[in-house]
């Protein structure tokens, strides 16, 4: 099935880019890896847009090697997406907001509506189910407080939520995406 056959009104389909939900494991298995592999991957960490020829050059390999471990990488899920981010506050996001939801209501029909709700709210980027005092943690970019409380709106229009509070984001300290691998 293509992406440009999916019926985006039909309920089943949340959109692609939001559900990727991510069971965290009891215990890791991890992948083994030498460190030219690790090379790789923080080369690419660094900026994916580089050529398997510039990345080869940067870990000793030829354009041939370097492509079939990046290849190979790919191939063992180690590697997930090649990506460009986009600079937010050149865009106007110039408030990012994290969402403290608590619910009364755990059952799989609640559920759905949620994970509908979230995916389809383009502003919320992450979503995360906690263990603790709080259900569930959400993530989202906004360009100001008056766009936050019309996203507030919406969401609270479309899911029954027992208790939302919000934390504001003063200053950003560390923003990454890169794995750490030494």
């Amino acid at each position: 099935m293509s992406i440009a056959s999916i019926d985006k009104n039909d309920p089943k389909y949340y959109p692609l880019m939001i559900i990727q939900r991510q069971i965290i494991p009891r215990k890791n298995k991890l992948v083994k890896i030498d460190p030219i592999d690790a090379k790789i991957i923080m080369a690419l960490q660094d900026n994916a847009d580089r050529p398997a020829e510039v990345i080869g050059d940067l870990v000793g390999l030829s354009r041939n090697a370097c492509w079939k471990r990046m290849k190979s990488l790919e191939a063992q899920g180690i590697l997930k997406h090649r990506i460009m981010l986009a600079n937010a506050q050149a865009l106007g996001y110039n408030l990012t907001v994290f969402i403290h939801v608590k619910t009364n209501d755990h059952s799989r029909g609640w559920n759905d509506i949620f994970m509908r709700a979230i995916a389809t709210i383009p502003q919320i980027q992450k979503a995360y189910r906690m263990s603790g005092d709080l259900d569930y943690l959400l993530q989202a970019i906004v360009p100001d407080i008056g766009a936050y409380d019309d996203m507030y709106q919406e969401l609270t229009r479309r899911v029954p939520l027992s208790d939302v509070s919000a934390s504001f984001v003063m200053e950003e300290i560390k923003n990454t995406t890169v794995l750490p691998l030494q």
